[in-house]
């Protein structure tokens, strides 16, 4: 597999609490010279990061997030808010509270309600899946699927533990067709990028992939 065709899987990825723009300013330049599939950004850089990047690189951002445990309606707000600054792309986490309490009403409303909020804008589905049982995980395919979100992903990148193959495998057995897969968290090298894409990931959350292709320039 070619470098540049898993260059254009990634969601080039920042979402340290400590960068500034000049850092988002740094991995746009990135995006746009790699032909990232996006640069995944923290909500309150989204509309500079629109402006500065001029359209040439797709701009995300994150909802609910690290936790997920922030109100539907605040998750919704959030979402409207990324979108009228310039999101093109939306990673919500869900609520895994509620999820684990088994209220599965609660956890699809809340994936339908930040959907319709996305409009035609993609959303992709964080379940955080080093929190869940197996059988979690095939209930949130279910779930994401029912809801016809755009994406299920693996992680935040914030927890325990990121995408693992297993988990990845898992999830493109039991997801529907129209729904799919973004791992991320751990993606530490291109033949982790190749591994996941060959179990089925068709994007990765990952600030390593172009670090490394950097490198290798040099």
């Amino acid at each position: 597999m070619e470098v540049k065709e898993i260059l254009s899987k990634c969601d080039h990825t920042l979402l340290k609490t400590t960068a500034t723009f000049e850092d988002i300013k740094n991995i746009i330049d990135d995006g746009i010279k790699y032909q990232t599939a996006s640069v995944c950004i923290p909500p309150s850089f989204v509309k500079r990061a629109k402006e500065y990047s001029c359209g040439k690189v797709k701009i995300c951002t994150v909802i609910g997030f690290p936790n997920g445990y922030n109100t539907t309606e605040t998750k919704v707000f959030e979402t409207i808010d990324a979108i009228k600054n310039g999101a093109d792309e939306i990673d919500m986490v869900i609520n895994i509270g509620e999820l684990k309490a088994k209220n599965y009403d609660y956890v699809l409303n809340e994936i339908k309600e930040i959907k319709n909020a996305c409009g035609n804008k993609i959303l992709k589905v964080i379940i955080e899946t080093c929190e869940l049982t197996k059988e979690e995980i095939v209930k949130m395919c279910e779930i994401v699927s029912t809801a016809k979100a755009d994406y299920i992903k693996t992680s935040t990148g914030f927890s325990k533990e990121g995408a693992t193959r297993e988990n990845v495998e898992l999830m493109k057995k039991n997801v529907g067709k129209d729904v799919l897969i973004k791992a991320a968290g751990g993606i530490g090298s291109i033949n982790d990028a190749i591994d996941f894409i060959n179990l089925g990931a068709s994007r990765l959350g990952t600030s390593r992939i172009v670090k490394i292709v950097k490198e290798q320039e040099k």
